[in-house]
């Protein structure tokens, strides 16, 4: 029987990396939801919050929205541990591309 849950029993891994860049940029949930769909993301405040708290799957294109209005790769994303706690680079070089947001 295939199980598509993290091991923790939630419905993605990114949610607590997303919550903690986002504290780290200083913004609400409703202000992050805001710029996601100014990006081309159509989610809600509750699809944030949801996504955060690993009740809501997360698909590859949304991965890449997340990462873009984050300002960060989506590797750091899937990173369950490891996650940066600041924002204050906007090139990613290892890899030397800009990865700014385009808001």
């Amino acid at each position: 029987m295939f199980i598509n849950k993290a091991p923790d029993g939630k419905n993605n891994i990114c949610g607590a990396t997303v919550a903690r860049l986002r504290k780290a940029l200083g913004i609400s949930q409703r202000e992050f939801a805001d710029r996601l769909q100014l990006a081309g993301f159509d989610i809600e405040k509750n699809g944030v919050q949801r996504i955060e708290s690993g009740q809501r799957f997360v698909t590859d294109i949304e991965l890449g929205f997340l990462s873009n209005v984050l300002a960060t790769d989506v590797e750091s994303l899937l990173e369950q541990e490891n996650a940066p706690a600041t924002l204050d680079k906007k090139t990613d070089v290892t890899r030397n591309k800009d990865i700014s947001p385009d808001i």
